[in-house]
């Protein structure tokens, strides 16, 4: 199979989709992997790695021109969508719930399109989102610190705190892969924190691994506003696989948080958990509402890309090799998980959750591979 890896032109996105060593394996296996020159510079991928790895280097248009699965990081951009072509694999993340545009442009496309974020293992969890989650996780309380400074909006408040002085106050919403991560860090800052989520199972597990280190509430509308009233950083790490994000965090709770508090929304990728939220980039990552500094960068792992990178091909490349040793429609029809991350299929889309919230029709999956040759 002929592989292509584009370099990522979202606003400062440096990951990319294969790792010098990632190529190796599958150029060992006798695919043919096509890299757009640069893609790897910004992280100490150059070129010459690259090519001693066994790739061949060459222009963004020769990438989508010449290859039958092509490996990105983040979603294409409007003008990658428009080199996309029927018969052609794309396989990334595409975060389609919140993004009409993108959707309809990917439809149009005739392309097969596997997002990574709704791939699935046998315990239901999601393998490939959660590298980027364990970092974003961990970025989100860097980031609100930082934030927190009085430089950069905040209300001046370190989370630590120091002896005769109270440590900062950290509420998380949402005790997955993001949220566990982000309590990691908070706790190791010695942040007070609190952590709100529906499922007793998940507070319990937090509860036995942190004790009175920290404090697990249920997340009812009434203790996730008392939370958020009292708070100095709130890190919003809500998930609903492959749907936007549930809107927790109102308009009027926001007016009402304290001046000069952080919200970090690492649910924006989905469409946020706050009213007040939208997408923002690491060029222009803030901004205010009724003094609350919102940090809502949507590809928070792409300002640390090196050790996402790494993180990411760890995760994604014995999807890349079955996908390429089979052949698409049979790796499809052969792994049940790999099959969930089925978005978009030859004009036709494929995911419930994506179709509920953009109000399209949507094939089932089985309908969908079985149309595939």
């Amino acid at each position: 199979m002929r592989i292509g890896v584009p370099r990522e032109i979202k606003n400062h996105e440096y990951r990319v989709g294969l790792t010098p060593a990632s190529v190796q394996e599958l150029v060992g296996h006798g695919h043919v992997v096509l890299v757009e020159s640069g893609a790897g510079d910004a992280i100490g991928y150059d070129d010459a790695s690259y090519r001693q790895a066994g790739a061949q280097l060459v222009a963004c248009e020769q990438v989508f021109s010449d290859s039958d699965l092509i490996v990105k990081v983040k979603e294409p951009q409007a003008e990658e969508r428009q080199r996309l072509r029927p018969g052609q694999t794309l396989f990334t993340y595409l975060h389609l719930a919140p993004d009409p545009a993108q959707t309809r442009d990917l439809l149009a496309s005739g392309a097969t399109c596997i997002a990574y974020e709704t791939v699935t293992d046998a315990a239901g969890r999601l393998p490939l989102l959660a590298p980027m989650s364990e970092v974003a996780g961990r970025m989100a309380i860097q980031a609100g610190a930082c934030c927190l400074e009085k430089a950069h909006g905040g209300r001046g408040v370190l989370l630590g705190g120091v002896p005769g002085v109270p440590q900062g106050r950290v509420v998380i919403l949402g005790g997955g892969v993001v949220g566990s991560n982000a309590l990691a860090m908070a706790v190791g800052l010695g942040a007070q924190v609190q952590v709100l989520d529906k499922s007793a199972d998940v507070l319990r597990r937090l509860d036995d691994r942190y004790g009175n280190r920290i404090q697990t509430l249920y997340a009812t509308n009434s203790a996730i506003e008392e939370a958020l009233l009292q708070a100095d950083l709130v890190v919003g790490a809500v998930l609903v696989p492959g749907a936007a994000a549930p809107k927790l965090i109102t308009a009027e709770m926001v007016a009402r948080m304290p001046s000069g508090s952080v919200l970090v929304d690492v649910a924006i990728d989905q469409g946020g958990c706050a009213e007040t939220s939208h997408a923002t980039t690491h060029a222009d990552p803030t901004y205010i509402v009724d003094g609350v500094v919102h940090y809502c960068v949507a590809n928070m792992p792409g300002a640390v890309a090196r050790t996402a990178t790494q993180a990411l091909n760890n995760a994604t490349l014995p999807f890349v090799l079955a996908l390429a040793e089979q052949g698409v429609a049979a790796a499809l029809r052969s792994n049940q998980h790999l099959a969930n991350g089925l978005n978009v299929s030859r004009g036709a889309l494929c995911n419930r959750e994506v179709g509920a919230a953009l109000g399209l029709p949507v094939q089932s999956l089985q309908e969908a591979l079985s149309a595939m040759a």
